[in-house]
């Protein structure tokens, strides 16, 4: 197999527009994460087998984290240019997309920005408090340290927003007492803001050049409810960031290579409630993180997820 080089993976992708990874919008899409750099020609050989049309998979080809460039010793620039290699090498001439995954802070987006990607994934995994089963007392403390110059909103502001009246999705109300906002607030306050903050620092270091947006709450000890879903959501939105989609903690365990985890019935019925969160809020697509090899759950996210692009 060859190996391209910077200089030639520029030139193809500068003479050749479908070698140019580009956003995929609302459409199902699966990450491929060739870890080593030379596993892209299986991955398009596989997912031509896979119908086109509605039901089509929109793949990322690209797709590795600092974490895991750290890791194999490879750069941002060295996954992109041998995913274009293989998009060449096979001839795919559909659009496929260029994730920088889990990034943690402002100085991991410039050598993605810069190498041509147009899926930047934001891990505010750090920033999620999980210690919330506290007294009111406890859960109010906190509340009050949250930083509210950057959420750009006080405590005063945020309770009418959610003690008003309930949120209805699909028919489902979701109500918020106090103790239920100051736990969603507590735990996924400083997260919020995180996010907001890096998501402007990528549109000025994308220069106009279009993007998305994944937020990914995933990597916590403690399942995102569907409150705090709501509450994600909600604060985001206000807060100016648009987002393709969202990894919440769902119940269960993903662990990479084996099925899921848990009990299937409670997972479908939370996955239902995500996705109409999802379908209130966006539409925006629900993903799946360490979903390989989830045959269990294949069916229920699929049907549950059609309906409303909540992918």
């Amino acid at each position: 197999m060859l190996i391209l080089q910077t200089a030639e993976a520029a030139a193809l992708r500068n003479w050749l527009a479908w070698l140019r990874p580009v956003p995929l919008g609302l459409r199902t899409s699966a990450g491929f994460g060739d870890r080593l750099g030379l596993a892209t020609p299986g991955h398009i050989r596989a997912i031509r087998g896979v119908p086109q049309g509605e039901s089509a998979i929109a793949p990322i080809f690209a797709q590795q984290s600092v974490r895991e460039n750290t890791r194999t010793g490879r750069s941002p620039q060295q996954v992109l240019d041998d995913a274009t290699w293989g998009v060449f090498e096979e001839g795919w001439r559909r659009p496929w997309g260029a994730d920088a995954d889990h990034l943690k802070t402002p100085d991991d987006v410039r050598p993605f920005a810069d190498a041509g990607y147009t899926f930047f994934t934001i891990d505010p995994g750090d920033h999620v408090d999980d210690e919330v089963d506290l007294t009111p007392a406890e859960l109010e403390a906190k509340v009050g340290a949250l930083p509210w110059d950057e959420l750009e909103d006080s405590r005063s502001d945020l309770e009418p927003r959610y003690l008003s009246m309930p949120f209805n999705l699909d028919g489902h109300e979701v109500s918020f007492d106090r103790a239920r906002l100051w736990r969603s607030a507590a735990k996924y306050g400083r997260a919020v803001a995180h996010t907001a903050a890096m998501y402007r620092h990528i549109h000025s270091s994308m220069s106009g050049r279009p993007f998305e947006l994944e937020v990914s709450v995933d990597e916590t000890s403690s399942p995102t409810t569907v409150a705090e879903h709501i509450y994600i959501a909600c604060e985001l939105r206000r807060l100016g960031v648009s987002w393709v989609s969202l990894a919440p903690r769902f119940v269960g365990s993903f662990e990479k290579g084996v099925d899921y985890i848990g009990d299937v019935a409670t997972f479908t019925d939370e996955f239902a409630r995500h996705a109409a969160v999802a379908r209130h809020f966006g539409p925006y697509k629900l993903s799946l993180h360490s979903g390989s090899d989830k045959f269990g759950i294949y069916p229920i996210v699929g049907r549950l997820s059609q309906a409303g692009r909540a992918r």
